[in-house]
């Protein structure tokens, strides 16, 4: 049950074009870099992302966005990146908005292989009744529009239906695992990765410190190792390697 691959290479290699991957992370926060840069350079193409946002113009997803890599993203958040904006606006990208809490839920609802679910989340709008523009044309015209959802009373108060997620990969970062796949995630890391690491079919974990199986309190473990495939440790230089999108400091 050892699930450690020591070069992030090895562990992206059968990624293919067109495959589809949940990552973890929530702006910077997170977010699987090493896994990223190493698919970077793997080469695959024309991905299904499901990311809450894709990362800003040259760090996390946006690095593979600006390669043109990126097919179509599914998330909730799509500021701080202005390529994003550009291949959204000209019609070269595929993007399905989400609501938070709503994307949240789909991930962890493929991940327990729930189906679908009813929320009122986004009820009355176009999340619900179709229209939000997945795809524009050159010209600016809504090419694909989003469709209409089924909806349903329940206690007298209209509900939206929502699919649950699963994708072909996910790429996570954990701040500890061991050999067996478990994973703690620090402080606000713990946002998407535990999710998107459920929803993937094989899910790739970076960890930034590797533990013997028996070091981690059972307590402690937020994500077991039944749903990590692969787990890839880091150099002290990769782990140390975190940014924010915007650094506020008092005057």
């Amino acid at each position: 049950m050892d699930k450690v691959i020591r070069k992030p290479a090895d562990a992206v290699a059968d990624i293919r074009d067109g495959a589809s991957l949940a990552v973890g992370g929530f702006g910077l926060n997170g977010i699987p870099e090493t896994l990223i840069r190493a698919l970077h350079a793997q080469g695959a193409t024309g991905l299904q992302v499901v990311s809450n946002n894709c990362g800003v113009d040259d760090r996390g997803l946006g690095i593979l966005l600006a390669a043109g890599r990126i097919s179509r993203v599914t998330g909730s958040y799509v500021g701080e990146n202005k390529e994003f904006a550009r291949q959204y606006l000209s019609g070269e990208l595929e993007v399905e908005l989400v609501p938070q809490g709503t994307l949240a839920e789909r991930l962890r609802a493929g991940g327990c292989g729930i189906p679908a679910f009813y929320t009122p989340a986004g009820v009355g709008t176009q999340v619900a009744d179709g229209g939000l523009p997945w795809r524009y044309a050159v010209d600016g015209a809504v090419a694909l529009p989003s469709p209409a959802k089924e909806t349903r009373d329940y206690d007298g108060r209209p509900h939206v239906l929502e699919h649950g997620i699963t994708t072909d990969f996910a790429l996570v970062r954990a701040w500890r695992g061991d050999r067996h796949g478990n994973l703690v995630f620090r402080r606000a890391s713990a946002n998407f990765n535990p999710l998107a690491a459920m929803a993937g079919r094989i899910t790739l974990a970076e960890v930034e410190e590797l533990v013997e199986p028996g070091a981690l309190d059972p307590d402690q473990v937020h994500l077991p190792g039944v749903f990590v495939q692969r787990v890839v440790p880091l150099t002290p230089a990769q782990a140390a390697d975190k940014q924010i999108e915007k650094r506020t400091v008092r005057a």
